[in-house]
């Protein structure tokens, strides 16, 4: 299951507990550890995102993966994933950058 559902806190407002916060369908994600990886000030991670130019979608693990989320965010030839547990701890996280390239479509299957 894949839909666009994530949103950037701002730098200004710092995480309780977890870089990622989830109410429902919504995942709130730190701006600080989106733009440290697609290279972006965390200040622009929100307009960036409200514009349309970092998108992102987000995928619910199954069988051995129950639990977990998968987010992926896009902007210009650089994807990002991260993958979090039901409390929103980062498990793992990668970055892929093409470089002059465009992205490939594949890149944003999930």
């Amino acid at each position: 299951m894949s839909h666009a559902c994530s949103s950037a806190r701002s730098p200004a407002q710092p995480s309780p507990t977890a870089p990622i916060e989830i109410e429902g369908d919504t995942f709130h994600v730190d701006a600080a550890v989106i733009g440290d990886l697609l290279k972006v000030a965390p200040a622009e991670v929100p307009e960036l995102m409200r514009s349309a130019a970092i998108t992102s979608i987000c995928e619910r693990g199954v069988d051995e993966h129950a639990g977990q989320f998968r987010l992926s965010f896009f902007y210009k030839s650089r994807r990002i994933r991260l993958s979090i547990d039901e409390t929103g701890r980062i498990l793992q996280r990668s970055a892929i950058d093409f470089g002059d390239r465009p992205m490939p479509k594949s890149a944003h299957a999930p």
